[in-house]
């Protein structure tokens, strides 16, 4: 029997729904597969703000890098929106990507053949989507330092610092190309090099670790014209690799490839064991509590947990067939709903991916 010890992280809004039927269908595999897997619950985000009044304690942090893995639902909310931002729910996001050394986020693009109709493009362009978009977390704008705003005789100034190393670029294109030699063999780096120095430096580095690996191709796009060919031709991208604010935007914008951003998964990684599961999408406090929201982007994280931090590949593809076989008997999320489609809440979701899983 295979045992692991996952810390879970069910946050704000819908967080804690969706993390409860991730917990549910791991639980379903440890039964079928004779696997053990032991959960420890802790606060963060908004609710951590309310009742220790920090977004994450470091006793959150220990515990998370002795764990095998971690299981995030989301953080965030307009009642934390007016909060001293330096202690914004999603200060607990940044703290955790750093304090892990989660420094490449992983999020998989792949149209599941029954949500073709929930996209907003034409399915002759969706056919056969199956992106890896491989986004950098923990540089960029969002750590730069200095940053700052302040009043001026006009009215005020704000700063923000767009900063990375060589060191910083050269392990995430690095895991791009490793990526991809299990993949198609295509790397397509996104940048904006005909303008930030930052990128420039990104494009150099990335010609330097193309050397390393002959048989996998890469391209070059900028970040605007990859905005473009996500929706003008997906179907050209294998794995892509960017930096921290531009994989924060195009990963959303490809998320409307599969019909909605509650059916997109992410693995945050680093260079040891740590690794962080959750979905992409949001806490959507407007649905909280009412049985509402999409759970299979974070039952969805949890195969790629299976895979990426337990190796266990014939159990995360389990899941994953499980997922699929729901949805081609036409069960949706409101998120999902289309015609003859019967739309279900998120428990009864759970329970279904279950039962095909079983």
């Amino acid at each position: 029997m295979a045992e692991f010890q996952i810390v879970a992280l069910p946050g704000d809004g819908i967080g804690p729904e969706i993390v409860q039927q991730a917990i549910r269908v791991l639980e379903a595999v440890g039964e079928k597969w004779g696997h053990r897997f032991t959960f420890t619950s802790y606060l963060v985000g908004g609710v951590a703000i309310d009742k220790l009044g920090i977004p994450i304690e470091e006793a959150t942090l220990e515990a998370c890098k002795c764990a095998d893995a971690v299981l995030l639902g989301a953080v965030g909310g307009p009642k934390w929106d007016q909060v001293d931002p330096a202690i914004r729910p999603e200060k607990a996001l940044f703290a955790l990507r750093k304090g892990l050394g989660l420094f490449a986020n992983l999020r998989p693009v792949k149209l599941i053949e029954a949500l073709a109709p929930a996209s907003t493009l034409k399915p002759e362009v969706i056919a056969g989507v199956d992106i890896m978009l491989v986004r950098e977390l923990t540089g960029g704008l969002y750590f730069g330092e200095p940053r700052s705003r302040q009043k001026t005789a006009t009215g005020e100034e704000a700063i923000d610092t767009l900063s990375y190393t060589t060191e910083e670029i050269e392990r995430l294109i690095r895991r791009g190309f490793e990526l991809a030699r299990t993949r198609r063999k295509k790397v397509t780096s996104v940048d904006k090099a005909n303008v930030i120095a930052t990128s420039q430096l990104w494009r150099d580095v990335a010609e330097q670790v193309a050397k390393d690996f002959p048989d996998v191709q890469l391209e070059h796009m900028l970040v605007d014209n990859c905005a473009m060919q996500l929706v003008r031709r997906p179907t050209q991208f294998d794995v892509v690799v960017t930096e921290n604010l531009f994989g924060d935007i195009l990963s959303d914008e490809a998320a409307m490839l599969t019909g909605s951003i509650g059916m997109l998964p992410s693995a945050s990684l680093g260079a040891g064991k740590a690794a962080m599961y959750e979905p992409i999408h949001g806490s959507a406090p407007d649905i909280a509590g009412e049985d509402k929201a999409n759970p299979l982007a974070t039952i969805l994280s949890i195969a790629m947990m299976l895979r990426l931090s337990f190796d266990l590949p014939k159990e995360a593809r389990a899941v994953e067939m499980a997922v699929e076989k729901v949805l081609a008997q036409g069960y949706r999320t409101g998120d999902l709903y289309g015609e003859n489609c019967q739309v279900v809440g998120t428990t009864k979701m759970g329970d279904l991916v279950i039962e095909a899983l079983n």
